[in-house]
């Protein structure tokens, strides 16, 4: 149980950080805090959870072998039903959910998020999971950069969520339409396999 409540509330202060720096005017410093934000979170939840905060996380975990596939359905639920609760705070305390929703293409936003979510999870194995890379001190930085150099490069294109949970998020604060976040969670998810399938290719079982 206390995995998955670290994943809620690591999931949870990433989703309000998109929120609250997308909608409350950060403008092209958001990235930089939606990186921060998880960076931060990582360490201080790694050591418990391992700190996926995101489903495609999680199942590329479960096919590379660092994650119990027992325990992905608590993974899973407790980052969605963060990402769920930071949204509502967004908008229903805040009153910040008053975005206009952007206007998507399924090809690019698909491609996009494959892109980011794969560049995402195949960090995170490396630096995270890989025996050689075991006990570094930058996992988090990695990870946190990752997903700030993701943002800017593909943002524009696919909403850059590279995370189911953050596009449920993202979704109800109306930045994009909940009618088009399968988008990000079909190329999120195929990101995410493909990034463990080449984790096990090059890196073997370590």
């Amino acid at each position: 149980m206390k995995k998955y409540v670290v994943e809620l509330i690591g999931t949870f202060f990433l989703v309000l950080t998109v929120g609250c720096a997308v909608i409350g005017g950060a403008g092209n410093l958001a990235p930089v805090a939606i990186g921060s934000a998880l960076m931060v979170m990582i360490f201080a939840g790694g050591h418990i959870s391992g700190a996926h905060y995101n489903p495609a996380v999680t199942l590329g975990a479960c096919l590379r072998g660092a994650c119990s596939w027992a325990d992905a359905p608590g993974y899973v639920i407790a980052q969605l039903v963060g990402g769920a609760a930071a949204a509502g705070i967004v908008g229903g305390v805040f009153g910040l959910s008053n975005a206009d929703a952007a206007t998507l293409s399924v090809g690019p936003t698909i491609i996009a998020e494959i892109l980011g979510t794969f560049a995402l999870v195949y960090v995170i194995l490396n630096v995270a999971t890989a025996k050689s890379n075991d006990g570094n001190s930058f996992y988090g930085l990695a990870i946190g950069f990752t997903v700030t150099a993701m943002a800017y490069a593909l943002g524009g294109i696919s909403g850059g969520a590279f995370n189911p949970a953050v596009a449920l998020g993202a979704g109800m604060m109306n930045l994009v339409s909940m009618g088009d976040i399968w988008m990000h969670i079909v190329g999120n998810l195929v990101g995410g396999a493909i990034a463990a399938f080449v984790f096990l290719f090059v890196n073997g079982s370590e």
